[in-house]
């Protein structure tokens, strides 16, 4: 965010302090706006009140209104809440930085470019859709299906609890994280994953060319209809039923509980608890599975 606060050194704000906006479109195409402990919230119920707006700078502000932030340009958050009423809350804006705020309402990003999100809590379902540019640093995430679809995303130290993550992300890199999920992955294309637990079910189906290095596995059947799938020193736990039909380079630092029907490439473990090689596999099936000597 350092780019963001020199820009910000070239721009004349003026300062909106304590104030309440409860209208609709409040503050509609304003430019050059810097908002200190303002309210926007009130019986008017008013949508859109930061709507098409550009270089906007919120702190310290509460949120309780629908819609609050779509089509802004240059938009920064600092200590700011927005409750489970503001739903849909940053939609088309872009160039935007959000620092130690509140998130709850469902859908709070979507179609945005360039977001950076550090140091806050989100409890948002379907947060992050089809967003090109996001990163999150020092965050706890709860929500289901977050960043379906979404391009160049980055996690780091993320603490993430929620259904359905990751699909169809392209581009994700994840960083010391921890992540309860299911479902997670599906028809991903260019995930790394690096020092994090993973722990859920049916882990990383459809996927292309995802990488886990240094992680912890946890669930039931993770890893199936992969292609370039590699694991590097990685762990497991409960996990049976894996790799099948996937293309995969492993190495398992301990024990997989089994492998079933691996399509090609190898697996290399400690320990096996099972081989599963069956007669009607729909695919020929030639993969290495070895025990580490």
């Amino acid at each position: 965010m350092k780019q963001r606060d020199k820009n910000e050194e070239k721009i004349r704000y003026k300062t909106i302090a304590n104030e309440r906006f409860g209208e609709e479109r409040a503050l509609y195409n304003r430019k050059d706006i810097l908002l200190v402990g303002c309210r926007f919230e009130g019986k008017e119920d008013g949508e859109s009140a930061v709507k098409q707006c550009e270089n906007v700078i919120a702190k310290e502000c509460f949120h309780d209104l629908r819609y609050p932030y779509w089509h802004v340009r240059g938009l920064r958050l600092e200590r700011c809440e927005l409750t489970e009423n503001c739903r849909a809350a940053l939609w088309y804006s872009r160039d935007v930085g959000i620092e130690n705020c509140d998130i709850r309402g469902i859908k709070a990003v979507r179609e945005c470019d360039g977001v950076a999100v550090e140091g806050s809590r989100i409890v948002s379902p379907e947060f992050g859709w089809k967003c090109r540019g996001i990163t999150l640093k020092d965050c706890r995430v709860q929500s289901q299906y977050a960043f379906l679809d979404s391009e160049r995303v980055t996690l780091d130290n993320i603490d993430f609890v929620g259904k359905y993550s990751f699909q169809y992300v392209r581009g994700m890199k994840i960083a010391d994280s921890r992540i309860e999920t299911k479902d997670a992955f599906w028809h991903a294309v260019d995930v790394t994953v690096t020092d994090s637990v993973i722990e859920g079910e049916y882990l990383g189906w459809y996927s292309e060319n995802l990488t886990l290095i240094r992680c912890k596995i946890v669930g039931t059947q993770p890893l199936c209809y992969c292609r370039g799938l590699r694991l590097i020193d990685c762990k497991t736990q409960g996990c049976d039923l894996a790799f099948e039909y996937s293309d995969v380079e492993a190495d398992i630092r301990g024990g997989v509980d089994s492998v079933k029907n691996v399509r090609s490439g190898y697996v290399i473990a400690d320990a096996v608890g099972g081989i599963i090689e069956t007669d009607d596999s729909v695919y020929g099936c030639k993969a290495e599975i070895g025990i580490r000597k």
